[in-house]
């Protein structure tokens, strides 16, 4: 080896082994998120329904380049020492600004970050060295771990996600400069990936409260490699030098002990993002004089509408300093009962206060956004909400919590609950495959009655359709070598697609009849989109959704009596 690359070599090993020792708080030690002129230039500037709203771009400073960021501002025309909200939005969004918090009198700042994107007018201007900012992979690229040419990231700060966190710590900045802002009062809502990088602002200690839906961390290495918490076997591969760096600086789970922030998270147990039982472990590192909180959205995917007014009432308590009633976290167990069933136990604080309690269970399945999650049956007993959980096999994971709705409707979440039941004693399996599915388990329909009193279902999304996620239950997997037979109801011919786990695709011929049909379809006819090779078996099949082609109208179809058939 030649002395000059030696020392390349040398120089390189230094700087990444002394990079992996540096956390989020010392990565961020030296940077000002004030420094440098705004050179605000404002491109809007009005006054409409007594809101005055403003559009602008400011100067961000960020690794010796300058970045243009396009704000949205909106606060109620006259105030004075209004309490400041920072609005941040989610994967390829564009900034938008919580009018509902505007009319209540807060100061709102929406910033973009996604970059140039299609035909946007406006858009936050990254300069050529920092392309990597915009998220639209026709103009910018990814850097996580690694690289563009494939090696690993030997500085933290070459992330894509620093040069996000850099920007909405400017744009706070800014913020707070606007003469309607109470700066000693100000709180950030994040969504989706505008959540993720929240965790890194609830370290800013301008920053009195956060909320964020969705992100919380546990995405790089966890996900993208499928280490799942609760894989059994257990999966743990080795980690890279790029993983361990961006673990240890740059995750949000990594920013744990430094938030000061009253910090809430809100999200859907069915959510793409990273497994949420193991996001909850990031409230176990939070400094113990730091409030915090969650909230899970049985069957959630991205939306969280089911959860109350939490986020309304967290930042009104943590930033404006109200005296919101906020009950202490709940005490969970996972054990067997006396005959040996899986029975969950939760009490909750603050007993005369609750309105609901509902306990949820799932089985098996490692793997959270496709877990299909059941209602179970919870029986109060004194000041505690009890469930058995019938399961099919002993030697898998069963997983439960519960959400307790309060009084003054807020929603809290007991700790996420799993247990293989025969480690826990003499357990015995209850439970029974079911040949036929639940009609409920399909979304955005409505129950009717059919021709013959049959009990089908109608969608009534004429856009989006039904789909069913329940084939990751155990339950109601299909056994090998079935066949899926439903019966419909139509009047008038409609051309649908029928789509198992989103890849697999077959035209579904709806044809017009007086009575009730039936149909039978063989795995086989599903054929994948992109590599044109058939569905091996039902079993496979976690998600089938049933769509309306251009010109159809599902809601016109009624859907009845799904099982699986053996020839």
């Amino acid at each position: 080896m030649k002395f000059a690359t030696l020392l390349c070599f040398l120089f390189s090993f230094t700087l990444l082994s002394n990079n992996s020792l540096i956390n989020p708080q010392q990565l961020w030690a030296d940077f000002d998120p004030d420094k440098g002129a705004f050179k605000e230039e404002i491109i809007l500037e009005e006054v409409r329904d007594g809101i005055y709203h403003k559009e602008s771009y400011i100067s961000a400073y960020v690794l010796g380049e300058e970045v243009r960021i396009y704000c949205k501002y909106a606060v109620k025309e006259g105030a004075n020492k209004a309490p400041a909200l920072m609005d941040v939005h989610g994967w390829m969004g564009r900034p938008h600004i919580s009018m509902s918090y505007v009319n209540d009198g807060w100061a709102v700042l929406a910033h973009d970050y996604c970059g140039k994107s299609g035909d946007r007018a406006h858009y936050t201007k990254y300069p050529e060295k920092l392309r990597y900012g915009n998220i639209d992979a026709k103009v910018g690229y990814r850097i996580k771990s690694k690289l563009p040419d494939g090696s690993y990231i030997t500085d933290p700060k070459q992330t894509d996600d620093y040069l996000w966190y850099a920007l909405q710590r400017r744009a706070l900045s800014y913020l707070l400069t606007q003469k309607e802002v109470d700066t000693e009062r100000v709180g950030a809502k994040g969504y989706s990936y505008g959540g993720t990088i929240m965790w890194n602002l609830g370290m800013d200690e301008r920053v009195k409260a956060i909320v964020a839906y969705f992100g919380i961390g546990y995405l790089e290495y966890y996900r993208t490699k499928s280490v799942w918490l609760y894989n059994n076997p257990s999966k743990s591969p080795e980690k890279t030098p790029g993983e361990k760096l961006y673990l240890k600086s740059i995750a949000p789970q990594a920013h744990a002990p430094y938030i000061k922030a009253a910090a809430l998270w809100l999200n859907g147990t069915n959510d793409h993002h990273g497994g949420h039982e193991r996001s909850e472990h990031i409230f176990k590192d939070l400094p113990k004089s730091t409030p915090w909180d969650f909230a899970l959205q049985a069957r959630g995917h991205h939306n969280t509408e089911k959860l109350g007014d939490d986020d309304k009432i967290w930042l009104e308590k943590h930033v404006l300093g109200k005296k919101h009633f906020w009950p202490k976290r709940p005490v969970s167990t996972l054990a067997l009962n006396s005959e040996g069933v899986p029975h969950y136990t939760i009490t909750p604080a603050s007993p005369k206060e609750i309105e609901s309690v509902k306990i949820y269970y799932a089985l098996k399945n490692p793997v959270s956004y496709t877990r299909a999650w059941r209602d179970a049956i919870a029986i109060k007993k004194g000041n505690s909400w009890e469930a058995d959980l019938p399961v099919l096999n002993i030697d898998d994971y069963v997983f439960a919590f519960a959400n307790i709705r309060y009084k003054n409707n807020i929603v809290i979440s007991g700790d996420f609950e799993a247990a293989i039941p025969a480690k826990l004693g003499k357990a015995i399996a209850t439970d029974k495959p079911s040949s036929e599915m639940s009609q409920n388990a399909w979304s955005d329909t409505a129950p009717l009655e059919g021709v013959g009193g049959i009990m089908g279902f109608r969608p009534f999304n004429k856009h989006r359709g039904t789909s069913n996620e329940q084939f990751s239950d155990p339950k109601y997997q299909a056994p090998k070598g079935a066949q899926l037979t439903f019966k419909f109801y139509c009047t008038q011919p409609q051309n649908l697609i029928m789509k198992v786990n989103g890849r697999y695709q077959y035209d579904l011929e709806i044809t017009a009849s007086n009575d009730w049909q039936e149909i039978t379809l063989d795995c086989k006819k599903f054929i994948h989109s992109h590599h044109n090779f058939p569905l091996k078996n039902w079993s496979e099949a976690q998600k089938i959704q049933i769509l309306p082609k251009a010109g159809a109208d599902i809601t016109k179809v009624i859907f009845a009596k799904f099982t699986w058939t053996k020839n």
